[in-house]
């Protein structure tokens, strides 16, 4: 029997709650399929199964907060399954985990929460030596499916990956695991398209395309493939506002409790670790005539090309990634020895969501192009809204960007993703009147301007070195031009 334990879900996270099995006692659990939700702070995030076979115990029940590393679930491993279980041709067990459909979002959303960092998962590129034949055997025995459990006949599978187009890109980044799930079911990366950040393969598009050769369909198209049909246009509104609960007053009642979710819970205690941070901030006014003419000149044809609009936000990561170049003492975690500088940048960014706001991550963000930052984003927060984060989408961001004036706001006192220690907000642009000097003498013009906020940990820098760090993303800003990459 093998013990599944409750995983470290973040840095100075000590624990977790568990929300939901995906999976009963008697339920057959493919390796690396998702197993139960567990929540931290405000994100849900679904953990796989480290092991293949059946679920025999559940230690947990869903509501429960359990510390790091205690057993919440016992599972009879499949070479323990095999010795009782009569032999059969069947590939391994796989639920059905469709791609996400829901249209992308451009817009993030407001500062107040944040979660704490969790380790994030690596990309590793799919070697073609690693591939197996499309055409191996399926093991001679396997174990016997439990009722209910979806199995592949091993036949159909591999006359299905064989017929498999290619849709995808054979170079395409994913995660150790989807790559073993790849090999398990003699899949290679041009079959997928991947849904992920820069066209990364998740395990949800590997799942949905075996799903659709078990019921011979077709190869799914993600919303988030790097061509231009699968997607349709993101809309050039933001989003609603978040939802508010409604609140229903008995007769005769002057007040009612509203009792607290997980996910405000989890928020109020990382509000209150945040505030203990002694806070200070800056504001500067960025001219955004360039930048909004940037935006201007090339949103059509990224719309048609990409399938979703083009955002603002990418444009002002790129500035705060010039900053945090120069000043390195922001890409950074508060620790009581001291200062714990960070060699990658990892962007969180601010999603609103209906009960709450998540802060899903956008990793090694100087590595990517404006292109690329602005379907990442799209990506995370599409998923963020339909609740479908993963581990590795949150957690570990090492500087936090919020784009509170999409919602229209002028000044925002943002409060730190802590353990980082800075966090920027972008506000609305708007057009003023502002006085400009010319060689004629002073003259007033009017101006499209955004504000930009700067909130950092007065432990770790002072107000001389964030109003440097401010004024190099203002002057990234104002110096965007026609030359300026968005491939």
């Amino acid at each position: 029997m093998a013990k599944v334990t409750m995983p470290q879900l973040g840095e100075s996270v000590a624990e977790g709650t568990i929300g939901k099995w995906l999976k009963q006692p008697g339920d057959h659990v493919a390796k690396y399929e998702p197993l139960l939700e567990v929540i931290t702070d405000k994100v849900n995030a679904e953990v796989p199964s480290p092991f293949e076979g059946i679920l025999k115990e559940i230690l947990a029940q869903e509501g429960a907060t359990i510390p790091n590393n205690a057993e919440i679930a016992i599972i009879e491993t499949a070479g323990e399954a095999s010795g009782d279980a009569p032999a059969a041709e069947a590939a391994p067990a796989v639920a059905a985990a469709p791609a996400s459909t829901a249209a992308p979002d451009e817009a993030l959303a407001a500062p107040e929460s944040k979660p704490s960092a969790a380790p994030g998962g690596s990309d590793e590129s799919n070697p073609a030596a690693e591939r197996p034949a499309a055409t191996a055997a399926a093991p001679a025995a396997a174990p016997a499916a439990a009722p209910g459990a979806t199995t592949i006949p091993a036949a159909q599978s591999t006359a299905a990956v064989a017929t498999a187009p290619a849709v995808g890109d054979a170079d395409a980044r994913m995660t150790p695991a989807v790559r073993r799930i790849l090999r398990e079911h003699g899949l290679s990366p041009e079959q997928i398209s991947g849904t992920g950040g820069g066209g990364r393969i998740t395990r949800g598009d590997v799942s949905a395309v075996v799903e659709s050769m078990r019921t011979n369909g077709s190869t799914p198209v993600p919303v988030m493939s790097t061509g231009t049909a699968s997607a349709p246009p993101a809309p050039a509104a933001g989003p609603a506002p978040a939802a508010t609960p409604s609140i229903q007053f008995p007769d005769g009642a002057d007040d009612v409790l509203v009792p607290m979710t997980l996910m405000r819970k989890g928020i109020a205690a990382q509000m209150t670790r945040a505030l203990a941070v002694p806070h200070a901030y800056v504001h500067m006014e960025v001219d955004a005539t360039n930048l909004v003419r940037a935006r201007e000149r090339s949103r059509k044809e990224y719309q048609a090309r990409e399938g979703i609009s083009l955002s603002y936000v990418p444009f002002v990561i790129k500035a705060a990634v010039a900053a945090l170049r120069q000043f390195p003492t922001f890409n950074a975690h508060w620790t009581e020895p001291g200062l714990l500088a960070k060699r990658r940048v990892h962007m969180g960014v601010a999603v609103a969501v209906d009960d709450g706001l998540l802060v899903p991550v956008v990793r090694d963000v100087d590595l990517l192009s404006i292109s690329g930052l602005n379907r990442a984003i799209a990506d995370v927060a599409a998923r963020a809204r339909a609740g479908k984060l993963k581990l590795d989408d949150y957690g570990g961001s090492t500087f936090t960007i919020d784009n509170t004036g999409w919602f229209g706001s002028n000044l925002t006192m943002p409060i730190i993703n802590v353990p980082e220690v800075a966090i920027l907000t972008m506000e609305a642009i708007t057009k003023r009147a502002v006085v400009r000097e010319t060689p004629d003498g002073d003259v007033i013009a009017i101006r499209p301007i955004m504000n930009v906020v700067l909130a950092i940990d007065h432990r770790a820098n002072d107000g001389a070195q964030a109003a440097a760090f401010l004024k190099v993303i203002k002057s990234s800003l104002e110096a965007v031009g026609p030359e300026t990459p968005v491939y």
